[in-house]
C-alpha cells in the first residue's frame, strides 16, 4: 500500500469514528430541548480538531508500520496517485457545492445558526467520506 493510500484509509477510519460520536454527543444534548440551544460550537471545534489530530497520528504510525516493513517503499508515489487524488478531489467538491447551496437556501428562509453550521458541517463530513471512499475504490479497481 502507497503512501496516499495508507493517507486515505487513515482519513476514512478517523472519519468513520468520529463524525458519528458529533452526532451521538449533539443527540444526547438534544434529548428534550431545542437543539437551538445547544452548545453545538465548541463541540464541532474539537470534533474537527480530535479528527485532524488523530488522521495524522494514525498516518504517521502506519507510516511507521509499513517503513519498517517495506523501507524502500515508504513515501513512493506516481502519477496514478495524482490521478486518483485529482478523481476524489473532484468528487469531495460536488458535495461541498451541494452543502453550500443548502446553506444559502437556510441562510435565505432565515434558519437559527445551529441547522447553518451543521449543514456545513455535514456537508464537509460527507464530503471527506465520499471522496475517501472513491479514492480507496480507485486504488483497489484503477481508474476507469
Amino acid at each position: 500500500m502507497v503512501y496516499e493510500e495508507r493517507n486515505v484509509w487513515a482519513g476514512l477510519i478517523v472519519s468513520i469514528l468520529v463524525i458519528p460520536a458529533y452526532i451521538v454527543i449533539i443527540l444526547q444534548q438534544a434529548a428534550g430541548r431545542p437543539v437551538e440551544t445547544i452548545d453545538w460550537f465548541p463541540l464541532m471545534l474539537w470534533t474537527i480538531g480530535i479528527g485532524i489530530v488523530a488522521t495524522i497520528v494514525v498516518s504517521v504510525v502506519w507510516g511507521i508500520v509499513a517503513g519498517a516493513r517495506d523501507p524502500e517503499g515508504v513515501g513512493k508515489s506516481d502519477i496514478r496517485d495524482r490521478d486518483i487524488s485529482r478523481m476524489g478531489t473532484r468528487v469531495e467538491q460536488s458535495f461541498l457545492v451541494l452543502a453550500g447551496l443548502g446553506v444559502i437556501l437556510l441562510c435565505a428562509i432565515g434558519a437559527d445558526v445551529f441547522w447553518i453550521a451543521n449543514t456545513m458541517f455535514a456537508g464537509f463530513a460527507v464530503s471527506a467520506v465520499v471522496g475517501g471512499v472513491a479514492r480507496a475504490i480507485a486504488y483497489r479497481r484503477g481508474l476507469v
